[in-house]
């Protein structure tokens, strides 16, 4: 490996640390009362060491808040057009979603309560990943109607609350409370399709 890449590798891995430790800080305090000086102290570094990977505080925001609406939206869509009716596809939006908030429930914080903070260019593209999550539920539960599966009089509404909930693992969820992520899935699975009147 040469010089080059092995610098790279390192820059790589300080910015990760540098996120990882940006996730936990806005998770705990939220974004305007963290400082770049807490961000660089939990990532290890001096409160300089954040300037070099980043222009500012706003900007580990959006690299956070980008990173995980990306993922939010391939896990929800990997999730709504995989095999299966749409009632097994439902549960398994809920089952992953809710899952996904709770195993990264300080990114997730962050992604979810916290975008708004963004200056508006990066807020908009965040808001058009939500968007584009949005869509591939209200299809799914479009598809779900159509083949007589749900009772949904307002799919976009349903959609919307379904999501909400699962969102919300986000806000209360911590290592320390009873319930395992692998728990949370399938109940909230449970919930989404009794929301629905699933019948299929």
């Amino acid at each position: 490996m040469t010089t080059g890449a092995l610098a790279g590798q390192a820059a790589s891995s300080t910015a990760e640390r540098l996120l990882d430790a940006a996730a936990g800080a806005f998770a705990d305090r939220g974004f305007h009362a963290t400082t770049t000086r807490d961000i660089a102290s939990r990532a290890g570094l001096s409160p300089a060491g954040v300037y070099v990977h980043f222009d500012s505080k706003e900007a580990v925001l959006y690299a956070l808040s980008r990173r995980g609406h990306e993922a939010a939206l391939d896990l929800v869509r990997g999730s709504a057009t995989g095999p299966g009716t749409p009632t097994e596809r439902v549960a398994r939006v809920m089952s992953r979603f809710a899952t996904w908030h709770a195993e990264h429930y300080e990114v997730a914080r962050v992604v979810q309560y916290e975008f708004p903070h963004l200056q508006p260019d990066h807020r908009d593209e965040v808001l058009t990943l939500r968007k584009d999550i949005d869509e591939a539920v209200r299809e799914l539960l479009e598809e779900g109607v159509a083949s007589g599966e749900f009772e949904v009089t307002d799919v976009r509404e349903t959609a919307l609350a379904l999501m909400s909930l699962c969102i919300d693992v986000a806000r209360w969820y911590s290592p320390g409370v009873r319930r395992t992520p692998d728990r949370i899935g399938p109940t909230y699975a449970s919930l989404g399709l009794r929301l629905l009147g699933a019948r299929g």
